[in-house]
């Protein structure tokens, strides 16, 4: 295993909740000499420092400043968030008084069977009253605590073409004849705080299976949560690494990709522009010349790709055909759900070629409509040029799912690249 995977999959590891991949963010943010700010108070921002804000401990921008002239903003934007369920209020049902089941609803788009039989936790955040005050603290139920069993094949002929209803065949078993409030004891014992002091919270279900490196060579990632913490780990690794010393670098983590962006911390929000505003204001800049910085800024929109899958090719455009362990996935779309155009691509190019960096390009069938990301959103709140880029993996919206090994590097390689960029860029 690469110390790049290696790395990767111990982030993974400690990030159940798109709350944790922000703790997680922050904490090697704040190792590397990066400054905390708040929404709610004056920023003092110094030429040559690095500083990160937070909003709803999910969404991140973590930038580093240059000088005070500098010429606009370089941002790779990615999400914290993945398909999975959220547990409801009066989470407890009993059966026969036998079995508790939580009661859950859908989060994003997910392949619903591949949740049946494998171990559960819950992780997410907790509101608590404490001396008076309202306190946020991060909650992980470090144990296998839950499952949602299949039922037999002998009990329902013709189960593998069956239509799932997530109230019905998804609730996942909890325990025998539990008490009412068995779970907010749990996380209230996980947080050491009364059970009475917990408000309420936002929790989620999480895949507790590890992640992994497989292959006859050891050429294949497996694990939860790949789409798209991949890309938020490979933009943090050379956001570390890189500087330029004409654009403002950022990187940029939103929440709430998976359902649409449109929330108070997504990529549809003000977040992104407040933050370039106050920036250029606190800088110096007039609104003109905050203008004129945007126009001179570039994003690259990084959230994974689809690659050919060995059993369905023909659900592959036919001649960009993306492969796990070639190289980076550069997306287009007509539609626009993706940004790239000629001249966006033509950035991407130009990195990859100057570096030795290996890309793919990916299309849709024109017959097969596909998803959308977040670049699209973003620049409607902030217009700026944009590419989609992405690592190319398999069984996207899994819990567990499937990448290689050596697309991560090459990734990096190019957001450190992007990073390090300067005029050279520009149009």
């Amino acid at each position: 295993m690469n110390q790049n995977v290696k790395h990767l999959l111990e982030f993974i590891q400690k990030s159940p909740s798109c709350f944790h991949v922000i703790e997680n963010m922050k904490k090697q943010l704040c190792t590397a000499g990066f400054e905390e700010l708040s929404e709610k108070e004056y920023w003092n921002l110094e030429e040559g420092k690095s500083y990160f804000v937070t909003r709803n401990d999910s969404s991140m921008l973590a930038f580093h400043l240059p000088k005070k002239d500098f010429s606009g903003f370089h941002l790779i934007a990615s999400h914290s968030d993945a398909p999975t369920f959220r547990i409801k209020e009066c989470p407890e049902i009993k059966i026969e008084k036998h079995y508790t089941k939580l009661n859950i609803e859908k989060y994003g788009g997910m392949i619903l069977e591949t949740w049946f039989d494998r171990p559960l936790s819950v992780a997410g955040r907790i509101i608590i009253e404490e001396n008076g005050k309202l306190k946020t603290k991060l909650v992980n139920i470090d144990q296998d605590l839950l499952m949602i069993p299949n039922l037999a094949i002998h009990m329902t002929r013709g189960s593998n073409k069956k239509e799932l209803n997530p109230q019905i065949d998804l609730l996942p078993l909890f325990g025998g004849n539990l008490e009412e409030g068995t779970l907010l004891k749990l996380i209230a014992r996980e947080a050491d705080v009364p059970k009475e002091n917990i408000l309420s919270y936002d929790l989620f279900l999480y895949n507790r299976m590890s992640g992994t490196v497989l292959g006859t060579e050891r050429e294949y990632i497996a694990s939860p949560k790949l789409d798209d913490l991949e890309c938020v780990f490979a933009s943090l690794c050379a956001l570390l690494q890189a500087k330029s010393e004409d654009y403002v670098t950022m990187c940029c983590v939103f929440d709430n990709e998976e359902v649409g962006s449109g929330t108070k911390q997504g990529a549809g929000s003000t977040f992104l522009p407040e933050v370039l505003q106050r920036i250029c204001h606190v800088m110096g800049k007039t609104k003109e010349e905050y203008l004129m910085a945007v126009a001179d800024s570039f994003m690259l929109s990084a959230d994974n790709g689809h690659a050919v899958h060995p059993n369905y090719t023909d659900k592959t455009d036919p001649s960009n055909r993306p492969y796990l362990n070639e190289g980076i996935v550069l997306k287009y779309n007509a539609a626009q759900k993706y940004t790239t155009d000629a001249q966006s691509a033509s950035v991407v190019k130009y990195l990859c070629r100057k570096e030795n960096i290996a890309y793919q390009t990916f299309f849709n069938r024109s017959d097969m409509p596909g998803g959308s990301t977040l670049g699209n959103i973003s620049t409607g709140q902030v217009s700026m040029r944009s590419a989609d880029i992405g690592l190319p993996q398999l069984a996207m919206h899994s819990a567990y799912e499937m990448a290689g090994t050596k697309d991560l590097k090459e990734m990096i390689k190019l957001m450190t690249a992007f990073y390090s960029a300067g005029k050279e860029v520009d149009f």
